[in-house]
C-alpha cells in the first residue's frame, strides 16, 4: 500500500489537440514546485496527473497544500495505490480511509474501471467494498444521493486507486500557458488580487513597482516584495523591477496642471513599465484599477491613461467593487501585508481636486509642458531586479 496523490484537470480536458501542450505545462509546474520536497514520480492519465513520492519521509499534507496553489488542477486528493485485485481493495481501504469514516454519517462508493479486463464490474465493486465498511463503521449508512463521504475507486491499467476525501485545487489554467505579462505591483490591496487572477488565466508575471524616496520608505518597497512573495504561491517565480521614480514626480509637481498630477503619473508609469516589457519580452501590462473606485480609475482618466500605451492593459479587477476585491485578498493572504501603514508613490503629491473627466488633449498638453524623455530612459537604466521565488519568504518588514 502506497500513499499518492491525484489531480484532476479542469479546462484542460477541453483543450482538445492542445490539450497535451496545457498538460506538459502543468507537469512542468508542479515538478518545479515539488522538486525541494524530495523526489517524486509524475504520469497522466484521463485528465489526471499522479504525484508518486520516491522517498519515504515525504509529508504528503505539505504536498498537497503546495499542489493546492498550482493553476489547472481544480480537484486533488491523497490516495492509495493498490494490487489490482479485490482483495486487496477490501483488505486496504478501510484502515487507510479511517479517519475519513470515523467522523462520518453517511457514505456512497463510486468506482471508475478504466481497465475493461478487471473481472468484476463497477456496480459489483460499489456493492464489495459498500459492504466492507459498513462491516467496519456500523455506525455508517448509505446515502447515494448526498453522502458526507465519497470513496471513490479507480481500477487503471496497472493498479487500483481508491480515495475519499477530495479538496478543492487552484482552478484556472496553468501559468505559463497564456503569454507573459508585468503588473504594476502597488502596496494597495487590488494590483496583489489583479496578478492572482491574471495567474489564473495562465499568465506568467512579472512585476514592476515605482519608488519615491525619501517621501516613501524602505518599508513600502519591502512591504511590496512580500506582496510578491505572497502571490508568487500562485505564480511561481516572480521577477520584480523596482524603478526610481522621485525625480520624475518632483518635475510633474513643479511643471504639470496640480489637477492632471495623478493622470501624468500613470501616463509615465506606463511608458516605464512598456519599456521594461520591451527588455523582458512581455506583451501585455496588468493593472489593479477597478472602475470608479478613486479619480484617476475613471473612465475618462483610464482612456488617458491607455493613450501612453501601445500595447493591451489588462484590468481584471475593473468590474469589481471593494468588497469582491477583498474577499479574493484574504482568500490568497495578501490583504493583512496589503493594509499595513506604508504608502507607496501614488500617494505622494496628491491633488486636492484631482479631475475625474479629463480631456486627453489637455492631458497631452499638461504632460508636453515639460520634456520627461531624459527622465523616462534614465529611470529604466536605473531600475533594480530582484527575483522572488515562489515559497521562499525572506521578506522582513
Amino acid at each position: 500500500m502506497k500513499e499518492i496523490i491525484l489531480c484532476k484537470y479542469g479546462e484542460i480536458a477541453l483543450k482538445g489537440l492542445n490539450k497535451s501542450t496545457f498538460e506538459s505545462v502543468l507537469v512542468k509546474n508542479v515538478k518545479r514546485r515539488l522538486k525541494r520536497f524530495g523526489r517524486f514520480d509524475y504520469f497522466r492519465s484521463q485528465s489526471t496527473l499522479y504525484i508518486s513520492p520516491l522517498d519515504d519521509d515525504i509529508d504528503m499534507d505539505e504536498i498537497l497544500e503546495q499542489v493546492g496553489h498550482i493553476f489547472g488542477i481544480v480537484k486533488m486528493c491523497k490516495a492509495i495505490e493498490l494490487d489490482k485485485s479485490l482483495d486487496a481493495i477490501l483488505n486496504d481501504t478501510t484502515d487507510y480511509l479511517s479517519d475519513a469514516l470515523e467522523d462520518a454519517k453517511t457514505f456512497k462508493v463510486e468506482a471508475k474501471r478504466a481497465d475493461k479486463s478487471f473481472p468484476y464490474k463497477s456496480p459489483e465493486i460499489c456493492t464489495e467494498l459498500g459492504h466492507t465498511i459498513l462491516e467496519a463503521f456500523p455506525h455508517l449508512s448509505v446515502d447515494v444521493h448526498n453522502p458526507d463521504v465519497v470513496v471513490t475507486v479507480e481500477i487503471r491499467e496497472k493498479n487500483a486507486f481508491v480515495n475519499a476525501m477530495k479538496f478543492d485545487g487552484a482552478g484556472g489554467l496553468p501559468v505559463g500557458t497564456s503569454g507573459r505579462g508585468l503588473l504594476l505591483l502597488s502596496g494597495g490591496i487590488d494590483s496583489p488580487v489583479a496578478g492572482y487572477m491574471m495567474a489564473k488565466r495562465g499568465v506568467q508575471i512579472q512585476a514592476i513597482h515605482f519608488e519615491a524616496p525619501p517621501y516613501t520608505s524602505e518599508r513600502a518597497r519591502l512591504k511590496v516584495e512580500r506582496l510578491a512573495e505572497e502571490i508568487s504561491l500562485y505564480c511561481g517565480d516572480i521577477a520584480f523591477h523596482c524603478v526610481p521614480f522621485t525625480d520624475i514626480q518632483v518635475a510633474i509637481k513643479e511643471n504639470c496642471p496640480e489637477e492632471l498630477f495623478t493622470i501624468i503619473m500613470r501616463r509615465l508609469m506606463m511608458e516605464i513599465a512598456q519599456r521594461i516589457c520591451e527588455k523582458e519580452q512581455l506583451t501585455c501590462l496588468i493593472t489593479g484599477e477597478s472602475m470608479g473606485q478613486v479619480a484617476s480609475q475613471t473612465m475618462g482618466a483610464m482612456v488617458c491613461t491607455d493613450a501612453a500605451c501601445h500595447m493591451p492593459v489588462f484590468r481584471p479587477c475593473i468590474g469589481l467593487d471593494k468588497s469582491e476585491i477583498v474577499e479574493i485578498a484574504r482568500k490568497i493572504d495578501t490583504f493583512d501585508t496589503s493594509i499595513l501603514p506604508y504608502e507607496d508613490c501614488c500617494t505622494v503629491f496628491t491633488p486636492k481636486h484631482p479631475k475625474t473627466k479629463p480631456s486627453l488633449a489637455e492631458v497631452e498638453s499638461g504632460q508636453a509642458q515639460f520634456d520627461f524623455e531624459p527622465m523616462l530612459a534614465q529611470a529604466v537604466e536605473n531600475t533594480t531586479f530582484k527575483l522572488i521565488r515562489c515559497g521562499e519568504q525572506n521578506v522582513n518588514i
